[in-house]
Parts: C-alpha cells; structure tokens; sequence
C-alpha cells in the first residue's frame, strides 16, 4: 500500500541570511529534481556524505531515496522556487533510534539550511517514536558535525575504524529551544532588515499619470532622497517622473533588492515571478483587491504569499501602505505618504494602510520622529513578530509602537514581548475590543479570549496596553526621550493652581502619588521655575512643570532652565508647556530632531499624568524578577500524558485507566459500590464522549490526572436517597455537605446545606433539596472543610491562539456575575502566580481585609503553579475547572474538578520546529 503523504509537515521556513526557503516530504516525483540537484554539488560534498566518489546515483538509488513510508523511512527536501537544495533524510535501526544523514547544494551552504531541516526531522521522528539520531562523519566533515552539535541536544560521539560516530537525544531541553528560537531571531530579523536596508528600489506599475499609486510611490522615494538607484517599471512608458523607465523587472540592467508592486491585483502574481527571476529578495505590495474583497481575493493572497516564499521572497502587504526608514544612508520613504516624520527614536508598525498616513502626519506634527516604519496592510506574509524581532536589535530604536487590527500568532507575541519589554518598551493599540474580531482579509484567527483577557496577557508580557492611538503617542514621547520613573511619587510645579488641581485629581486617580503642587504665581519665569523643580525632584520619582503665562514671552528662557535642570536631575520630567502638543523645539536636546533628555510637552497636565502612570507601571514591571518556571516534586507528567492518550483512545464507556490511580485519588462512588446512582453530565460538558477528538472523564478520571500534579479533590459522593447519603457521610466523616451533584444546577441559589453533623440533619436537608430543586435531582454528600475558607475558582482554556491560559478568580456569586478573573500564560512561574492572585479586584478578601482572616496564599500559588504546569504539558486539555478551590487558613482544597480533553490537532502556534504561519 502506497505511504500516505504527510501534508502537515510541509512549512515555509526563514533562513540565517533572510531569504525563505519550503520544507516539504520527498514523494516519488522528484526523482528528476533529485537527479539535478545531485548533479550540483561538488565532488566534496559527495564524498562526506557517501563517504568516496560517486559521480551520479544509479535509478535504483534515486527510487530508493524519492520512495519512503513516512514512518520507518522520512525524507525531507528544502526547496527555493521550483529547485531542491538540501536534503535530509533518518532510517530507523531499532524501535527507538534511526541513522541521519543530509546534503546541502554548495551554493547554499553556510545558510542555515540544514539547521532547519534538523529541527523538522527531529519532530518528525518523535511524532514516529524514534527518540534518538545516530550519524556516521567523517572528521573532516566539520560543517555536519558542527550542525549536530549545536542543534542543543544531548550529543555524544565516539571515533572507531576512522569515522565518528555521533548520537543524538532527541529530547527537547532548554537547550535546543533556546538555539531554536535564537536562530528565529536572526533569520527573522535579517529578513526585516534586507527590506528595510535595499540598496535599489524597482517601483512596478509607476504610471505616468499624476496622482497614480505607483507614481506616488515613486515621487515619494525621490522626494526622500534615497540613497541608491530608483527603477520605474512601465510596459510602454520610457521615463517616469524624469527617471528612466523599463518595461520589465528582468529588463532592469543593475541589481534589485526590493520591489514595490503597484499593479492590479490579477497582475501580482506574474510579477513576483519576475522578480523571483531577477533575484529581488523582497516585496511590497501596496495593490488592494486581495483578502479584503472575499474568497476570491483570498485565494490569490495565498498564492502570492505561497510563489513568493517558494522563491526566498519576503512580502509586506498586500494592500498596505508602504515601509520607510529614516537612517541617514538610506533614507527610504517606499510609502504612499509624502510626509513621513524626521530621524527618531520609535519604530512603528501598522497594519491599516488607510490610517497610517494619518498616522505618520500625527506624529510629524509632534516632531517625535521614528527609526522606520511599516504598514503590514492585510500581513499576510511579514507581520508584528517579525518587526519585534528585528526592533530588539536595532540600535537606533528605543521604542516600539504597534497598532494591531489582528494577532497571528499571540503566544509567539507573548513570548518575544515578554523578552524585549525588559530592554524596550512595546506599547500596543489593539482594537476590536469589543468584537475580538479580525479584518476582513488579513491572514489571522479570530480571538477566543475575551478583551479583559488579552489585556491581563499583555500585561504579563510587559506590553503597555493603551485606549487609543494618541495614548499611544503620549507614551511613547515620554518613553523615547526621558528615564523611566523609580516610584509613583510624582511632583507638579506651575504658574496655574487650576491646572495643578487638576493635575492632582489625575495621579489620584491613576493610583500616583502626588505630593502638594508647588504654585509659583502667574508672572513666574526661569529662575523660579528651575529653582522650584531643582527642589523638587530629590523628593520626588517624576515631575509635571505646568507653564502657561497669560502673558507670552519668556518660553525660551524656561524651557532652557526647565532641560537644565531635568538634566541634572537624572529623573523623568514632563511638561504642560504653552498647551504644546509633542516634542516643541524649546524643549529639545538636539537640533532638528529631539534626542535623550527633551521633555515631551501635552496639551493638557491630565494627559501628561496618564501618559506618567503608564510608564510607571512598565517600570514597576521590570524591576521585578523575570522568574522561570520551577520544577514542582511530586510531578509525574509522563503518567500524566500516558493518561490522558488513553482516555482519548478509549471507545466510550471502557475504563482506560489501565492500572491502579496514583496514591491519593480518591475513586468516586458509583451506584454498584455504593447505591447510588451516576451524575448526569453537565449541559457545557455534554459533548459526545464517544467522539475521537474530544471526551469528557469522570470527576474520579480528572481527580487522578490531578493526582499526577501532586493536587488532591477531595472526593464527593453521589446519593439516590436519604438513607445513602447518611452512610457516605459516615465514610467520609462528620461534618458533610449536601449539595446539587449537576454544576449547572449548583448556580442556583440555595443549593448547598453546610454542616451537617449528624443523620437527621441529612435526611432533613435531603428533603429539602428534593423540594427545591424537584423530586429527579442528583445530590452529593462531601465532607466539609473544617476552617473558614474564601471560595475561589481556577480555570484553565486551551485557546487556539494563545495556548494554555490559566484564569483565576473568586467564587463568591459577585464576583462570579462581573467576570472579575485574571488571567495569564502557562507555564506559571511563581510571579506569574502571585499576581494571577493579586489582580482580580476582589483579591483583598484573600490578604485579611473586610474582616476576612488572612488565607494560605503561598499555598493557593502553589496549586495555580501546578495547574499552569499541567496545561502547559498537556496541550489535549481542552479545558479544566477547579470549582470551587476554598483557600482556609493553612491549605487549599479542591471541592470539584471537571475538565474536557481533544486531541490537539497539532503543535501549538509556538510550538514545533520554526514556520511561517
């Protein structure tokens, strides 16, 4: 029977110098194409990788190597347009090990090709049991042998009969995934630099007729002075905007690093061709007409996005505004906007096309200035994790601004913000708040979390989270040239007590402390202003000065005094100066364009305080420790997982346990054992337990998973009449409880009778549920927690975006009704946890306040710890309840527990071997 084909394998890859390249599974079909890319390499390539000359391989060979069952035998190609250049290949020995071996054509060695393909085998093998890589090198074969060595997984070798013998663990470590996404980083930041970096620019579809978007474009590079050569591409044209023009991009006589497409949509793809053809190594599209107009438009994105890729292509767009880059020796303006803001110290990425030209007049008339800027348009291809990537390293950003329409990858996000916020600032407008919705057109899944979640998830990467674009602005002119603040405690110095009051009634109310404003009276100037704010700032961790003369005429000498002093003082210093809006030019260190140490000025003193607390939250964030995920004892995640893969495969009704549970979990009653009778399923978890992908276990399968965390519920019984429940009560000790056994029931007020110390008091308030909730009710006895205790409740979802997130909130029917939960990433590392207690609004009842006693919240952090380490292990639980969890005064107890289970249908976004989306 012929191998089923692995599409799923398949991936668009970033390579070390930042072309693409497609990562797919050999088929018999390309018997040819192996056949030429043989004929390629040199005779010492051969000879490492067959060990002596071969100067062609025989038919048997080539349908050998082209005919693999995807299992035993898997071989996986690297290709650039319709060429292979690279193979690599396992072939197992035993059940768990297989020999390696791959082939780089010579002309693209040295390019990360074959680092790449390592990782894809790697997953490949594991996904088929194969757990360890064996390879035979010669010595000389340095380049192989450097590639399996720093791959990051536990090698050993050993020389024998003139060869070297290596091994691999393919066990992930910290090691490998830390190479993993370090060679991500490079690649993907090369990529962004190569656009941004072109040392010839071809514009196609550059009409001559004014007003046109490819002349626009065009005019616009000119206007910009860009430092190499500008090539117009018109089918008839000869010249464009004075400047010679050609009629094609393979026609163009020099060299071409990017090309800007401006052509009608059903003429792109033609295009890219040439362009792959002349060796362009990066595109932008402004043309609209793609995802944004339907299915059909679609369809033709992804096939712009598929050619360019497949050719080593990077693309911007479509449907975008355009890039720029204001280094002096590029001076690179590939935009539809003729204004594009001075040298600066932020980068910018957009996605909507239509609103960055807005964008970039706004922050030109602030006189911030930026490093570069993008505008992904649909971001079908290149998108904000690539701008990140490449922003971290970027000497000449200091700031990163990023308005998002949509996330393509939220957990990638999540980790690199959360790495390049302890260096530079993120400061993000995401908008579709309200619908979590995506754009038509751009390349990304709709939300599944809601609104409050994403913005606890941006907090914990240390992204700043603000309301609106010119929020954003307020931010960032504040971060990009002053020090970020030690504390909250602010200082106001001004000639207005109006605005000085108002001034205070902001740091009020974004939780700043203010310290009396110091009023230096309407004819106040320079002497009094420095003398004041010198005084001020030793007391203070920032400062607002406020001046705004009635009678105009001193500014220059203030401001001067004002920078003098702010310099002096080594502390953050804002300013309400004249109702200016930006970096105003009294106000700069700098000449033409403000540097480190300007003052950023605000229309009003409130604003400036909001922009303040934004800043001093994000400082607060860095100073705490990173933390990094603790190994918990008592973790059996290999039991675990085992558990899990067997409920998942059990056919319903069968008992998948397959052993005895872990000691500890306590195995819930049923009718036979106890005579009872079995709990109804939940409405929510009603799914079809028989269904391949998706089960729900019982309360004593979820109990045992638990159990393999080193986490407890305490076991419940279900009951059928009064008399059962007064003997499972006598098992499980006085005092019980007697509660609603369906969840959906449990909502319902009066569904619990506490304290129940003996059999009459059971049988009357069996009764009484029966009445209440109707004579087929199911009820459960479970014993009561001997101390006062806080309900809470934990949660974890795994969201097909995110990954594994764990929420947290309190039980109290308040707190239930207004969502108040927090929410963070998994794994937890132990500040992850502490604040995932800390941030529900209700989360002083915790800490003794209210007349609540104080409760074992170390405690509560350790099970919260647990429970992320589980999620992050175990990607098939779908989705996990711990209600309620009371936390007493010296432990934490899970009353109930209920999860669902689906087979993950593949890696998380983040996770696997590295891709493009």
């Amino acid at each position: 029977m012929e191998a089923q084909y692995p599409a799923h394998w398949e991936a668009d890859v970033v390579l070390s110098d930042g072309g693409t390249a497609h990562v797919r599974p050999i088929r018999p079909a390309d018997a040819d194409r192996l056949r030429t890319f043989y004929s390629r390499l040199s005779e010492e390539s051969i000879y490492f990788r067959f060990f002596g000359p071969r100067p062609r391989l025989s038919d048997r060979e080539v349908t050998r190597f082209t005919n693999v069952d995807y299992v035993d035998r898997v071989a996986l190609i690297a290709t650039i347009g319709t060429e292979m250049v690279a193979v690599i290949r396992y072939d197992r020995i035993d059940a768990e090990e297989a020999e390696v071996a791959f082939l780089v054509e010579d002309a693209h060695q040295g390019r990360g090709v074959a680092s790449v393909l390592l990782e894809h085998l790697a997953e490949t093998a594991r996904e088929n049991g194969i757990a360890r890589f064996v390879a035979d090198v010669l010595p000389a074969n340095q380049k192989m042998m450097g590639v399996l060595k720093q791959a990051g997984y536990t090698a050993r070798s050993r020389f024998a009969d003139g060869v070297v013998r290596m091994t691999l663990d393919l066990t992930p470590t910290e090691t490998s995934q830390e190479v993993t996404a370090s060679r991500e980083h490079r690649a993907e930041a090369r990529s962004i630099e190569r656009l941004l970096t072109p040392g010839s620019v071809a514009v196609v579809g550059a009409g001559r007729e004014p007003g046109g978007v490819g002349q626009t474009v065009l005019r616009n590079l000119l206007g910009a002075d860009f430092t190499g050569p500008v090539y117009p591409v018109h089918r008839e044209a000869r010249a464009v905007a004075g400047v010679r023009a050609y009629p094609s991009v393979t026609a163009i006589d020099g060299e071409v690093d990017l090309a800007v497409l401006a052509v009608p949509a059903d003429g792109v793809i033609d295009v890219v061709k040439e362009c792959a053809e002349k060796g362009v190594r990066g595109l932008i599209v402004v043309s609209s007409g793609f995802g944004e107009t339907g299915p059909e438009g679609r369809a033709r994105q992804d096939e712009l996005v598929r050619i360019a890729r497949a050719y080593g292509l990077r693309v911007v767009g479509p449907n975008c505004l355009g890039i720029a880059n204001t280094d002096p020796a590029v001076r690179l303006n590939a935009t539809l906007a003729a204004t594009v803001p001075g040298r600066g110290r932020v980068g910018f990425f957009s996605q909507s096309g239509a609103l960055g030209t807005a964008l970039l007049q706004r922050v030109a008339q602030r006189g911030m200035g930026i490093s570069s800027f993008v505008s992904a348009g649909n971001r079908a291809d290149v998108s904000g994790n690539d701008l990140l990537q490449y922003w971290e390293e970027d000497a000449a950003t200091d700031v990163i601004l990023l308005y998002l329409e949509s996330l393509g990858n939220p957990r990638k996000f999540a980790r690199l913000a959360r790495r390049i916020s302890r260096r530079k600032p993120i400061v993000v407008v995401k908008s579709g708040g309200t619908t979590q919705g995506v754009p038509i057109g751009h390349a990304a899944q709709v939300l599944g979390l809601p609104d409050t979640a994403l913005s606890a998830l941006f907090e914990q990467a240390g992204a700043i989270r603000v309301d609106d674009l010119i929020q954003q602005f307020d931010v960032a002119q504040l971060l990009a040239h002053q020090p970020l603040p030690a504390g909250p405690r602010v200082g106001l110095v001004g000639n207005s007590d109006a605005l000085a009051l108002l001034a205070v009634d902001a740091c009020v109310r974004a939780g700043l402390e203010p310290r009396p404003p110091v009023n230096l009276g309407a004819r106040a100037g320079a002497a009094e202003f420095g003398a004041a704010l010198a005084s001020l700032l030793p007391e203070v961790d920032a400062a607002v000065a406020i001046y705004m003369p009635p009678i105009p005429g001193r500014a220059a000498e203030v401001a001067a005094e004002l920078l003098r002093v702010a310099g002096e003082g080594g502390k953050p210093v804002l300013a309400t100066f004249e109702g200016q809006l930006g970096m105003p030019a009294e106000l700069r260190v700098g000449a033409e364009v403000p540097d480190r140490g300007s003052i950023p000025s605000y229309a009003a003193p409130e604003e400036a305080v909001r922009a303040l607390a934004h800043a001093v939250r994000y400082a607060r964030w860095r100073e705490r420790p990173a933390g990094v995920p603790v190994e918990e004892p008592g973790v059996d995640a290999a039991a675990a997982r085992g558990l899990v893969e067997r409920l998942l495969a059990a056919p319903p009704g069968e008992d998948p346990s397959g052993g005895a549970p872990p000691d500890g979990v306590p195995t819930t009653e049923t009718a036979e054992t106890a005579g009872t009778a079995e709990a109804p399923r939940t409405a929510e978890a009603a799914v079809t337990a028989g269904e391949a992908a998706e089960r729900v276990p019982s309360e004593a399968e979820v109990a045992e998973l638990l159990a393999y965390y080193g986490l407890t519920v305490w076991r419940a019984e279900v009951v059928a009449s009064p008399e059962a429940a007064v003997d499972a009560a006598e098992r499980l000790g006085w005092p019980v409880v007697l509660k609603a056994a369906d969840p959906e029931a449990a909502k319902r007020a009066g569904t619990v009778r506490l304290g129940l110390a003996g059999p009459d008091g059971v049988r009357d308030a069996f009764a009484d549920l029966l009445r209440q909730l109707g004579p087929d009710a199911v009820l459960a006895v479970q014993r009561m927690v001997p101390q006062p205790a806080v309900p809470t409740v934990v949660s974890v979802v795994e969201d097909p975006g995110f990954g594994a997130v764990v929420s947290f909130g309190l039980g109290e029917v308040t707190a239930r009704l207004l969502r108040d939960e927090a929410y963070r990433l998994a794994p937890l590392t132990r500040e992850d946890a502490a604040e995932l207690v800390e941030s529900p609004r209700a989360a002083p009842l915790l800490f003794g306040e209210y007349g609540y006693p104080p409760v074992a919240v170390e405690a509560l952090e350790e099970l919260l710890v647990r429970v992320g380490r589980l999620a992050d292990d175990l990607p098939e639980v779908a989705g996990l309840d711990l209600d309620p969890v009371l936390v007493g005064e010296s432990e934490v107890v899970v009353l109930g527990a209920r999860a669902v289970l689906r087979h993950p249908g593949g890696p998380r976004p983040d996770g696997g071997p590295r891709r493009l989306s």
